[in-house]
């Protein structure tokens, strides 16, 4: 692969990559780490993509399963992790928000990232899960339910 098509791609999913990781992960060391060994994954890839959005799906795809492997390792089970999102959110509203949406469980917290943050539809993101349209429609339902509880008014998507 040549260095202006890594640079294309690298552009082009970075914020993407980097979004996500911070989303499930709520820590922005890791989220870096796992966005810049997400590109050293793609980087190594032989294979072609048919499209653009095969590869976004693929990289989310491989994200998702690298920071639930973070989560899972016996490490990060026993620290006190790094707040820095704070840094993140430009009015009190968005920190808020920010917190809100970082205090739902993971599984809560990643569709919200996915459908709100990301655009994705809901037969995407059941696909890129790997669960039924069913499933994410209703993770998103008690995912709202829990930002209405927690921020105590109605979201507007």
């Amino acid at each position: 692969m040549e260095q202006a098509q890594m640079a294309e791609i690298y552009d082009r999913l970075k914020n993407t990559v980097y979004r996500t990781a911070l989303a499930y992960c709520r820590n922005v060391q890791d989220a870096e780490d796992i966005t810049h060994d997400m590109f050293l994954k793609r980087f190594a890839r032989e294979q072609p993509f048919p499209d653009a959005e095969s590869e976004k799906a693929w990289m989310l795809r491989v994200t998702v399963n690298a920071c639930k492997n973070l989560l899972r390792c016996f490490r990060r089970r026993h620290s006190v992790p790094l707040d820095d999102a704070k840094e993140l959110c430009v009015t009190p509203e968005e920190h808020t928000l920010w917190e809100a949406v970082c205090a739902l469980p993971a599984k809560y917290r990643l569709v919200i990232h996915l459908y709100y943050y990301e655009g994705y539809s809901v037969r995407e993101i059941a696909q890129m899960l790997r669960k039924t349209e069913t499933a994410v429609q209703t993770q998103l339902y008690r995912a709202r339910k829990l930002l209405r509880e927690a921020l105590g008014e109605e979201i507007t998507p």
